[in-house]
C-alpha cells in the first residue's frame, strides 16, 4: 500500500533559502575567523606568544564552522531538488532524505 507524500512547497522554499543563508553566514565566520587568526600570528611576537595559542584555537575551529556551512547549503541545494522532484512527480530521488 503506498502512502500518499504531500509538501507544503513555500514553506519547504523557505527553509531552503534560510539553509543557504545561513551556510552563507557561515562562511563569512570562518573567513573572519581566518583573518583573525592570521591577525593573532602576526602580532604574537609582541605578547611573547600568548596570542598564538589563541590563533591557534581559532585554526581548530574554523574547518568546523566551514564544513558547517558547506553542509548547510548542501541541504539547501538537497531541499530544492527534492521541491522540483516532487512538483514533476518524479519519486526516484525519494530515498535522499530517509
Amino acid at each position: 500500500m503506498a502512502e500518499e507524500v504531500f509538501m507544503e512547497i513555500p514553506q519547504v522554499e523557505q527553509m531552503s533559502k534560510s539553509f543557504k543563508s545561513f551556510g552563507d553566514v557561515l562562511d563569512g565566520v570562518a573567513k573572519a575567523m581566518e583573518a583573525i587568526s592570521a591577525a593573532l600570528k602576526a602580532s604574537a611576537w609582541l605578547s611573547l606568544g600568548a596570542t598564538y595559542a589563541a590563533a591557534m584555537y581559532i585554526d581548530r575551529i574554523q574547518p568546523n564552522v566551514k564544513k558547517a556551512g558547506d553542509k548547510m547549503r548542501e541541504l539547501s541545494g538537497d531541499l530544492t531538488s527534492a521541491i522540483a522532484a516532487y512538483r514533476d512527480g518524479d519519486y526516484s530521488g525519494s530515498r535522499r532524505f530517509c
